[in-house]
């Protein structure tokens, strides 16, 4: 039966029958202070961390919400069914973790922004997705013409820390766990935000919380032929190649300010689940859909095709009555490990073939799998224009040179190459990309954590370099495609 009471099994194990994903948008593990960061202001995501378990290496499959939100749902990697821009949302057909819990019985809610249904999947998967008013950010303080109008930094939220899109939204969600009452059917609520995605802005005291000139240092900003042409191209046509490091740190500061600003949401949200008729019962699930460059290697927002930490790893933290308080999970996880993890404590079985791993046991104390690699996969080939950002005429508003994204576009349609077809995979100590129109990328983790030094050319690495393209052919072979469950007629009718 799905829903029912609170009650453990003989294994000692919960029936477990709701569950809350607070989500939100470019939100990189490293700038939460239980992740390690020496100056973060986020107590509320330390607060979960206690109660359940942190996974410190959680990586997301994709640098763009659309990508990574429809790998999270469906378990699969967004080659396998074209799930590689902004643009190809899930359709109806498309199994996916609503469309399972819907049919199991579940009530499925959702507060917040979509990048994830088409109109028809989300009324066949969704009880309610709605999305409040509101914006979240200030006014870009520049004028066109000044060098830093493109850096998406923004003067402060001109409302409270209570009028932002994003406080409707977890208001919403609080107030729906409030009307809910035990013998009502068990829910998923799903709480995806906006922040802390450019513009480079938060309500005050958030927007100045924190001082640039006390932001440790950032990655530098460099070129060379190891460096891969998007970098520089980007820097070029966003202007920032003129910035000095002073700026970036400052947009650094302020995206430390949005994420304790998103704290506080999460904060609200853990005290209202505690006080509803459903806190015993619930599964809370913290993450984000991938990370946000907010000023290193002297970048900011995001690029398609741009594998690092600072762009794949996500927060990922899980708190499920039963579970093991204060465990940390070391070894690498990734962001579509949600789907199963869900289905597993919801005990519903998956309808087709996925790539998405249950965390269950990690979160009630078990060791995961240190061998694991993670992927990653964005860019586009040559031959696939319609991809790419302003070349609809639903996209003509990208055009304008005063918005945000008038560089991206242009950089877009001027080097399609630059933002070709990029493979990455991350394991617990090493990062390969593979780039067959740009630089390819090896790092070494545990002597470079920061991924400064590509040394995918150097001759002493050879064999560390081959087996990692073996490895990571092996995995392109086998997450090639999926074949439905379902079987076809083979003979025509007469």
């Amino acid at each position: 039966m799905v829903g029912g009471s609170r009650k453990g099994n003989r294994t000692g194990r919960w029936d477990i029958v709701n569950f809350v994903l607070f989500f939100t948008d470019q939100q990189r593990a490293e700038s939460l202070s239980c992740y390690g960061h020496p100056m973060a202001r986020t107590p509320n995501y330390d607060r979960l961390a206690a109660r359940g378990t942190r996974f410190a290496q959680c990586h997301s499959p994709a640098a763009l919400c659309s990508p990574a939100r429809c790998a999270l749902f469906t378990g699969l990697y967004p080659h396998i069914s074209g799930h590689r821009t902004l643009w190809n949302l899930l359709k109806p057909g498309e199994p996916n973790l609503f469309g399972y819990l819907k049919d199991a019985g579940y009530r499925t809610v959702a507060f917040g922004k979509n990048d994830l249904f088409t109109p028809e999947a989300a009324a066949l998967c969704m009880d309610a997705f709605r999305k409040p008013e509101g914006t979240n950010w200030g006014p870009n303080p520049y004028a066109p013409d000044d060098d830093r109008y493109y850096s998406f930094m923004h003067d402060p939220f001109p409302g409270t820390v209570d009028e932002t899109f994003d406080a409707r939204c977890v208001r919403a969600g609080t107030e729906f766990l409030e009307s809910w009452r035990p013998g009502d059917r068990p829910f998923f609520l799903y709480l995806p935000l906006v922040l802390p995605h450019p513009g480079y802005s938060a309500p005050e005291p958030f927007h100045h919380l924190f001082r640039a000139g006390d932001i440790p240092p950032l990655r530098p900003a460099r070129d060379g032929p190891d460096v891969p042409l998007f970098r520089r191209q980007s820097r070029a046509y966003r202007r920032l190649d003129r910035l000095p490091e002073g700026f970036f740190r400052r947009i650094n500061a302020v995206y430390l300010g949005m994420n304790a600003y998103v704290d506080l949401l999460l904060g609200r949200l853990m005290d209202a689940l505690d006080a509803s008729a459903a806190a015993g019962d619930t599964v809370l699930i913290a993450s984000s859909d991938h990370g946000d460059f907010a000023g290193d290697y002297g970048l900011v927002e995001k690029i398609h095709n741009a594998a690092y930490d600072v762009m794949t790893r996500v927060p990922l933290l899980v708190h499920a009555p039963g579970g093991r308080a204060g465990h940390v999970s070391e070894e690498p996880v990734e962001l579509l490990d949600v789907m199963a993890t869900v289905l597993d404590y919801a005990g519903v079985p998956p309808g087709h073939t996925h790539f998405s791993r249950s965390l269950r046991p990690q979160a009630e104390g078990a060791p995961g799998d240190p061998d694991r690699a993670c992927f990653f996969e964005m860019g586009f080939n040559e031959n696939e224009r319609h991809c790419l950002e302003g070349e609809g005429p639903a996209d003509a508003a990208l055009w304008d040179e005063r918005g945000m994204y008038w560089p991206q576009v242009r950089q877009l349609h001027d080097h399609p190459r630059g933002m070709a077809r990029t493979v990455s995979m991350r394991t617990a100590t090493r990062r390969l990309t593979r780039r067959p129109a740009d630089v390819d990328e090896m790092f070494d983790l545990a002597a470079d954590p920061r991924e400064t030094e590509n040394l995918y050319q150097d001759p002493r690495r050879r064999d560390e370099r081959d087996a990692l393209n073996e490895r990571m052919l092996r995995w392109l072979i086998t997450a090639s495609d999926t074949v439905p469950w379902t079987r076809d007629a083979r003979d025509l009718p007469p």
